[in-house]
């Protein structure tokens, strides 16, 4: 963890990225599969996700790819039933140690030294609020998807956030916690806009394009097992 200037320093806002820093990889992959082994009439729309990706080829839009994949598996069922899987998913992430136990350390230092944390994932908020629940964020921001009353619908009412938008989101932060100083941890060459805006960062598990990049940037690079 990066260190702070003093003991006597104020508190600063600890900022993780999800998938591939505080987990050993991504959960939204998972999460849909688990729902479709639990509900396999879902089965028969898979084609759905076919379409998807043939539809991202051309634009390589990652919104647009999670909102479709999202309604191929889940689209139109009741909240009960997708707040039941997301529950169990995410305690089932806890006992199959989904966690890299460096980032649950880091995070707990964090807490010990009364930083506020702050979970950003461009993972939905299907089921990233109930991570952030389980490991005690102070805040959680994630991609946000439409429901149509108690159903679910899966388009997003937000910006996937990532790349640009996660930047946008601590900007936002700094109105939220005003004269904090933030500490950003990510892992991928598309978390490197956010990380260079936070006064700390530290790339971590990042593969050789992101060090690269990282290095360029001056940001330091660390691998947490």
């Amino acid at each position: 963890m990066p260190q702070k200037n003093s003991a006597s320093s104020p508190p600063w806002v600890a900022l993780f990225d999800l998938d591939g820093t505080l987990t050993w990889r991504d959960t939204l992959l998972p999460f849909l599969r688990g729902y479709l082994r639990r509900h396999p009439r879902r089965l028969a729309g898979l084609w759905r996700v076919l379409a998807a990706l043939a539809a991202f080829a051309p634009d390589r839009d990652r919104g647009k790819l999670k909102a479709r994949c999202i309604r191929a598996v889940m689209g139109g069922d009741a909240r009960a039933a997708i707040d039941a899987w997301a529950e169990s998913f995410v305690s089932e992430m806890r006992a199959r140690q989904s966690f890299r136990p460096t980032a649950l350390a880091v995070l707990e230092a964090h807490r010990a030294a009364g930083d506020h944390l702050v979970l950003l994932s461009a993972s939905p908020d299907l089921y990233v609020p109930h991570i952030g629940r389980l490991l005690s964020f102070e805040l959680t921001l994630c991609t946000e998807v439409k429901w149509n009353g108690d159903r679910l619908d899966g388009a997003l009412t937000t910006p996937n956030r990532r790349g640009a938008e996660k930047l946008r989101c601590l900007e936002r932060l700094r109105t939220q916690y005003r004269d904090l100083p933030i500490i950003a941890y990510g892992n991928s060459a598309s978390d490197l806009e956010h990380l260079r805006a936070a006064d700390r960062a530290l790339l971590v598990n990042g593969d050789p394009e992101a060090r690269r990049l990282a290095a360029l940037f001056g940001i330091p690079a660390s691998s947490w097992g």
